[in-house]
């Protein structure tokens, strides 16, 4: 299954806006980046946080600092998947999983919750 680039990001931002409202209010100094491939040492990976939880941010934090990021990589979620739906489901359990993780839920958690 292949979408072009602009598809794949309309994905992912329909994925986000299905985050409800007062979540997606929450979350604070993150960007959401969509690559096409993961890191070589890690072919398979759906997408990655890179960034300090809100659970873990101080007040210093916000004196300037980058964003987080979520990436969102295109290659591994088009090779799973077999059909369009298929694919707009993973991308959407990849983006709510990685946003829990901005807010501090670690995988373990988020396997119990359905969201591994």
């Amino acid at each position: 299954m292949r979408l072009s680039e602009a598809e794949f990001e309309e994905a992912v931002g329909d994925a986000l806006d299905s985050i409800p409202q007062e979540l997606a209010r929450a979350m604070d100094n993150v960007v959401v980046l969509v690559e096409q491939e993961p890191p070589p040492d890690d072919p398979d990976l759906l997408g990655v946080y890179d960034g300090t939880p809100l659970t873990e941010r101080d007040g210093w934090r916000d004196a300037g600092s980058l964003p987080d990021r979520i990436t969102i990589f295109q290659g591994p979620l088009e090779r799973m998947c077999d059909t369009t739906a298929e694919l707009r489901e993973e991308i959407a359990i990849t983006v709510v999983h990685e946003v829990a993780h901005h807010f501090g839920i670690d995988d373990e958690h988020l396997h119990e919750l359905g969201w591994g």
